[in-house]
This record gives structure tokens, C-alpha cells and sequence, in this order.
């Protein structure tokens, strides 16, 4: 029987994104979004949800009401609801507990009373600063890189692991991702809900609408093609600080993946991101953006860090590899291109947003 799926944040760039993809994929299942329109530019998704079918509820997951069982008659929730930024949980901590934690109890008592499956998008920032901190580190021309030899279980030169320490501080945002983790763990044993965890790290892509803190590629890009400045903050001030990047339509083919085999991975939380071959400092992301725009831009150096920032976060992916088969497709000049195409294509509509 077709799907009844519902996404929270739905409206957002990774819910739109697997939304559109899964709906393309499979015509006859019904796709309901459910978002709060407060990130500016998720407005733009609606035509394109009406143009494929796809119902869209303007609703909160921090309202009961917004999520009543008997209306929503759903299989399987896919939850990309979360207000995903580490410095919001500095400057607005009601909000990010509200939405990420209250948003997730919510959510879990529809899955509850509508016995439905939960696939719920956690984070990379689950995994504490100062481990992360600590970790050994090497300099190269333009970046740091995690060294070989680590002490401390979970980490190699190949990333971050699940079996990574989860013991001390990692942000409100972070916090309430793991929260809401454990929470599902409890629902999944209490009253029987399928639940997968994933544990993404930086996603990028088309249709992002990235800011300084989320969405840094497609920040980086937007300020190349529209000739606006940078900085690099912290660390020295000279970007060598590095993630490892995602495109969204890699993540796509996973969560495809894991909807077709729920039963059999029911219960795992999954590390998913590039991992090292995927993965650039702001310096390198800086070189790539010149050699597609052709534009070179101001970039200042500041050397204050950011609250919650770390030099290098790497995502260690062999686990999900190893259950599902799956491995980005993607390449990081790749996905580059394909973000400035979309600008060129859709300039007229991103320019105020990005300006």
C-alpha cells in the first residue's frame, strides 16, 4: 500500500529536499509537510509542493492541536523539524528547547496513537566540545586534519564514530537532539514505535538558504556569486577549520533505503555524513567557490571563536556502510557546482534573501 508520510519542518531544506525526492520516486504515496514558514525563504517550497502533489500544512510540532492523531492519519514520520543551529541555542534557548525537545514529545505521542514508524534526523553535535576539542590534530597548508593516532575511542583519522564518548557538554542544540534521541529510545521500548536515528552531519545542497550559522557551503557560495564578504572566525582566522559536507540527495537515497528495510534496522542510530574524502576547510571551500563563480571576494580574518565551535568535525560513516551498502555519490566540487547552478537559474528569487 502507498505511504502515508508526514514531515515535520517540512517546508525547511533537508524536509522539502527528501520530500520532493521521495514523491518523485514514488508517485502514489501521500506526502503531507507540515512547517512553521519561520525560516525565511522555506515560503519558496510551496509552489513547488503544489506542482507535485504534495499537501503542506502550516502548523508548529510545538502545538498539540497542530499534530492531532485523529487528522493526521500517517505510517511513517520523517522528523526534520529541529531549529538547527548551535548559536541559536545561545541567543534564543526557549525557542531550540521548545522546538527541538517539546516538538520531539509531541511527535512521539502521534507516532504512539497512530502506532506509526519514526525516522528522526539528529546531528553530529550530539557529540561533546571538549572530546572534540581534545582531539589530536595536524597542520597542513590549508587545513587541520585529525591525526592518526587518537586516544580516545570513537575517533580516527577516518572521523568521528559511534562509539564516540557522549559523557559533558555539547551545546543547548546539541542537548536537545541527544534528549530527544533517548526519549525515542523510550517510546521504541515502551509502546513498540520502529524508530531509526540518524545522525547527520553538515547537509548541503540546492534550496539551502545557509547562513552563518547553518547551511556554511551554501553560505559560502552565495557570497561569491552576490559579492558579498566573509570571515574566518576563530582558529587562527586562517579557515583551515574543516567539516565534511553532504549532499542532500545522497542523504535522499539513504533515507529511501531505510524506509524500505525499517524492519530490519529498527533501532539503530547511525552515524551519516562525507566523511574524509567529502570534507573541506573554509580555505579550500574558498578556492573552489572562486574557481566556479570566478568571482574573488573580501574575507576577513577574525580570531575570536564562536561559542560552541570546533576546528574539525569529520564523520565517520563505516557503520551505515556496513548495514545498508550506502556511500555518498556526491564529491564536494560537485555538489558546489550544482549549488552555484541553481543560484544562476533562480537568482532573481534568492537575491533578497541571500542579500
Amino acid at each position: 500500500m502507498p505511504e502515508k508520510l508526514l514531515i515535520p519542518g517540512g517546508a525547511g531544506f533537508v524536509g522539502s529536499s527528501l520530500a520532493i525526492g521521495l514523491k518523485t520516486l514514488h508517485p502514489d504515496w501521500q506526502i503531507t509537510c507540515l512547517d512553521n514558514l519561520r525560516r525565511r525563504g522555506s515560503e519558496l517550497n510551496l509552489p513547488r509542493f503544489k506542482q507535485l502533489g504534495i499537501e503542506f500544512l502550516h502548523g508548529d510540532v510545538r502545538s498539540p492541536s497542530d499534530l492531532d492523531p485523529a487528522e493526521l492519519q500517517v505510517d511513517t514520520i520523517i522528523d526534520c523539524s529541529a531549529e538547527p543551529s548551535v548559536l541559536a541555542g545561545f541567543s534564543s534557548p526557549q525557542y531550540v528547547l521548545q522546538t527541538n525537545l517539546l516538538g520531539t514529545i509531541n511527535l512521539l505521542e502521534l507516532a504512539r496513537q497512530n502506532q506509526a514508524r519514526l525516522l528522526f534526523l539528529s546531528t553530529s553535535r550530539v557529540y561533546p566540545i571538549k572530546a572534540l576539542m581534545a582531539l589530536k590534530l595536524q597542520e597542513t597548508a590549508t587545513r587541520f586534519e585529525i591525526a592518526a593516532d587518537q586516544e580516545l575511542p570513537g575517533a580516527s583519522s577516518l572521523g568521528i564514530s559511534e562509539e564516540f564518548g557522549l559523557q559533558g557538554a555539547r551545546s543547548l542544540y546539541g542537548t536537545t537532539k541527544l534528549a530527544s534521541e533517548l526519549l525515542i529510545e523510550e517510546y521504541r521500548d515502551a509502546y513498540g514505535i520502529p524508530a531509526i536515528v540518524n545522525r547527520c552531519g553538515v547537509l548541503t545542497g540546492p534550496w539551502q538558504m545557509g547562513k552563518v550559522d547553518q547551511g556554511v557551503f551554501t553560505l559560502w557560495m552565495a557570497a561569491h556569486y552576490f559579492h558579498k564578504s566573509l570571515s574566518y572566525i576563530g582558529f587562527g582566522g586562517t579557515g583551515k577549520q574543516v567539516r565534511d559536507l553532504l549532499h542532500v540527495n545522497d542523504l535522499l537515497r539513504l533515507v529511501d533505503y531505510q524506509l524500505a528495510h525499517f524492519t530490519e534496522l529498527d533501532g539503530d542510530v547511525l552515524n551519516v555524513g562525507g566523511g574524509v574524502s567529502n570534507s573541506l576547510s573554509l580555505l579550500e571551500t574558498t578556492q573552489l567557490c572562486q574557481e566556479i563563480t570566478g568571482n574573488t571576494i573580501e574575507i576577513r580574518s577574525v580570531t575570536e571563536e564562536r561559542p560552541g565551535d570546533v576546528p574539525v568535525f569529520i564523520t565517520d560513516s563505516a557503520q551505515v556502510t556496513l548495514k545498508t551498502g550506502w556511500k555518498p555519490e556526491s564529491d564536494p566540487r560537485r555538489t558546489l557546482n550544482e549549488i552555484y547552478q541553481w543560484m544562476v537559474e533562480y537568482e532573481s528569487i534568492l537575491k533578497p534573501i541571500f542579500l
